[in-house]
């Protein structure tokens, strides 16, 4: 198993940490750029689609050295990582297929309708108490 295989693997053993609703029907979507990283993971839950908080320091991480390992002068710029059925499909999105222009969340919400279709998208208030905390 190459570097690549290992890291999208580490990648669906991290969303399977989300014990409050299925794996199955998991979209993730993240933008990546050189010490950036910006995932969301969304699940479809038949009649909406439900935004779940990311876990930035491991899947982060997980996200950015694979972004790293890429090899090559062209890098892909985003990632769309679906599990359904048991098994994940990864599409990586280059800096081509993306306008220049293009608002980040509107695209988001393109990629999320491209996978489950025209479902609401339900985005829960980020609990008072758990704002992100890093360690410098």
């Amino acid at each position: 198993m190459d570097r690549s295989e290992a890291l999208l693997t580490k990648i669906s053993s991290l969303l399977t940490e989300d014990k409050d609703y299925p794996l199955d029907g998991t979209l993730l979507h993240a933008e990546l750029d050189n010490s950036f990283v910006a995932p969301s993971i969304f699940k479809d839950l038949g009649d909406h689609v439900l935004y779940r908080w990311p876990d930035l320091r491991d899947l982060g991480d997980a996200l950015l050295e694979l972004w790293e390992a890429q090899e090559g002068t062209s890098r892909w710029v985003e990632i769309e990582y679906l599990i359904r059925d048991g098994k994940f499909e990864v599409t990586y999105v280059y800096p081509d297929e993306i306008g220049p222009e293009e608002d980040s969340i509107l695209h988001r919400d393109q990629v999320v309708k491209k996978y489950f279709g025209e479902k609401p998208i339900v985005y829960p208030p980020m609990p008072e108490d758990e704002f992100p905390s890093y360690d410098l």
